[in-house]
């Protein structure tokens, strides 16, 4: 868990995220309102997060290590009911959003995103529009094609043409892959299908964040055929390109 030290006349959002990856793209986007931003990596924290401090927005997302974004939800209301809340998911099952709207959050953000997308529902959630400031993004002029496994221009575009901190989050990631790998071998190899999808699902908004083009398709492919010899050797090329 991390707090800011003091309350700042910028607003104070809380970020509830697992992965270190995600939490980093999201956490970076939101400071450029500019916005004090806390984070949380469980149900456990982000609730003592809101005992200890008021907040003007909640991000949360839908899936835990010890629970449901909306189970958190149902905590923090009666603590503080007029706060908004957004749900963020790389799950685009359309039936999924609407149970998370049902349980009391605004609107449903499907990871990855950009920038721009992430502050515009922010903003709108906030009731606050054009009064935050933002910068315009960086082109880097660069193309992208099938092959590629970086993918600049969106990585870049998304984090506000910050390339020191683009590289962090690649060296971060990288630092993650070989576990990540690991797992979805071993899932593969039970045919645990529910653990292989948990897998891909998480690193398929990774991949979004850092710009790994081809590993992000492969991940895809595997995720919608996950008995497949063919999806599963593109899976292990992906990541042993970026790995090399």
């Amino acid at each position: 868990m991390q707090t800011s030290p003091s309350r700042s006349p910028r607003p104070r959002f809380l970020l509830v995220e697992d992965d270190i990856i995600t939490c980093g793209f999201l956490k970076a986007a939101l400071e450029t309102l500019p916005a004090d931003v806390d984070t949380a990596d469980s149900l456990r924290a982000a609730t003592a997060c809101v005992q200890q401090c008021r907040y003007d927005l909640w991000l949360v997302d839908a899936n835990l290590p010890d629970g449901h974004g909306s189970e958190l939800l149902q905590r923090l209301h009666p603590l503080h009911p007029d706060t908004p809340a957004l749900a963020h998911t790389a799950d685009r099952d359309s039936r999924l959003h609407v149970r998370l709207r049902e349980a009391g959050f605004s609107e449903v953000l499907v990871k990855p995103l950009g920038r721009e997308d992430l502050l515009k529902v922010v903003r709108r959630s906030l009731g606050r529009g054009a009064a935050y400031r933002t910068t315009p993004m960086v082109s880097t002029g660069l193309v992208l094609n099938e092959a590629q496994d970086w993918d600049e221009i969106t990585a870049l575009a998304a984090l506000n043409g910050q390339r020191t901190h683009l590289v962090a989050l690649r060296e971060l990631f990288l630092a993650e892959l070989p576990s990540v790998r690991d797992a979805v071998d071993m899932a593969v190899d039970r045919h645990d299908e529910p653990a292989l999808r948990n897998q891909l699902h998480r690193l398929q908004a990774s991949c979004g964040f850092v710009g790994a083009a081809r590993l992000s398709r492969a991940v895809r492919t595997l995720h919608q055929m996950p008995a497949s010899h063919q999806a599963q050797a593109g899976f292990r090329d992906a990541v042993a390109a970026l790995l090399h």
